[in-house]
């Protein structure tokens, strides 16, 4: 039977962190004094940990099969780490807990993915239905902590964030072991991966899924910044966060038709087009409440269309063996996309200003439509899951 809610209440606590790094983060470096450069390269270090994380714990699943227990561990040090703020907030400091505590935090979700792609078999057009769940956390995380620093200093916002981690390892001791698989022969093969690696445009795709990923830097490092400089209220953008994300989980109910009905090419590229659009509207329209309605309405499918279109694309281009390595690739390029984004925007937020700081992010969505659109060959979203190499 499928572990449908114990698998959804993981997600649920997983991105009700991201529900409070992603808006909330940058605000707390600013209120501790930080200047745009240094918040850019706080930012980033957890996003650089991605590059070398889910590598390593990736490789480190499928030798020993026992991702649960990766996840487990991941959680528990990733709070035990993070503890580490309490006691100092100088930049060393804290770029070093940011670093050790994404560490750990980045080795959980490409092996619990694994996990519940192994729990669904030939149920994966369901993997939308679970993963809402985690939208819902982020939607609960963000209008409930801006409300929140409404009331209080954002000095109480390290505290939340270690509940919120602690909520996590609790929720993955509920989840249980994917379903044993048959042994495949050797686990490991260097080979087998490089070659499932050069079939038709998978290169293509995970260059990007770090292209996609760097337009987001300036997003995710600076658009509360950016909002509350224009006026808006905490709890008012915490509601536009949301809104977002509420986009991102009716796209999630109705993801098995769509996914039915167009290509993953069609999906990739066109969520990358409107990337483009969203940025673009972001770094000109923000002023403007109904632009930023569409704007955030557009998470649908900058955020939501794209990563259930990869996993799929990942799961469809790599065997159930070497699945670990495959999810871990993509949260690498990801990670380090998604570093040079917030790099970037940190460098230039004070120098070129908002508009271009989020133009050259669109114009990197563009490069990825294109690139997509050229390499990616359509036969690809019909293809069967590619065989085992042993």
């Amino acid at each position: 039977m499928l572990p449908y809610w114990r698998l959804s209440g993981f997600y649920f606590a997983y991105f009700a962190l991201l529900g409070g790094v992603a808006p909330f983060l940058a605000l707390y470096f600013s209120h501790l004094g930080y200047s745009a450069a240094r918040i850019g390269e706080l930012v980033a270090i957890p996003m650089l940990m991605r590059c070398l994380a889910p590598n390593l714990w990736g490789w480190l699943g499928d030798v020993t099969g026992q991702r649960l227990a990766i996840v487990r561990l991941g959680a528990l040090f990733t709070a035990l780490a993070f503890t580490g703020i309490f006691y100092r907030q100088d930049y060393l400091w804290l770029a070093m807990i940011m670093a050790l505590h994404s560490f750990f935090w980045h080795a959980v979700l490409p092996q619990f993915e694994a996990i519940t792609l192994s729990h669904l078999g030939a149920q994966s057009s369901r993997y939308s239905m679970i993963r809402l769940w985690g939208s819902v956390g982020f939607i609960a995380t963000v209008i409930g902590l801006g409300l929140v620093l409404q009331v209080f200093s954002l000095d109480v916002y390290p505290l939340v964030m270690l509940g919120i981690m602690l909520g996590i390892f609790f929720c993955s001791l509920t989840v249980p072991a994917a379903p044993a698989t048959k042994p495949q022969g050797q686990v490991l093969n260097a080979d087998g991966f490089l070659r499932l690696l050069r079939q038709p445009g998978v290169l293509a795709f995970f260059l990007c899924a770090g292209l996609m990923q760097f337009s987001h830097g300036p997003y995710y490092t600076f658009l509360t910044l950016h909002l509350e400089a224009l006026g808006y209220s905490r709890g008012l953008i915490g509601l536009l966060w949301a809104l977002g994300v509420v986009a991102e989980i009716l796209l999630f109910l109705v993801m098995a038709k769509v996914l039915a009905r167009f290509t993953l090419k069609q999906l990739l590229v066109s969520s990358l087009l409107l990337a483009a659009v969203r940025w673009m509207m972001l770094g000109a329209l923000a002023d403007f409440l109904s632009a930023l309605l569409i704007a955030q309405s557009l998470h649908a499918a900058t955020f939501g269309c794209f990563h259930v279109a990869a996993i799929h694309f990942i799961q469809r281009s790599f065997n159930e063996r070497l699945q670990g390595q495959g999810q871990a690739l993509y949260a690498t390029l990801s990670g380090m996309g998604g570093a040079l984004g917030a790099l970037y925007a940190g460098y230039s937020w004070n120098s070129l200003g908002a508009f271009w700081t989020f133009a050259v992010g669109g114009l990197a969505a563009l490069i990825a439509a294109f690139v997509l659109f050229r390499c990616l060959p359509p036969a690809q979203a019909d293809a069967t899951r590619s065989q085992t190499f042993s």
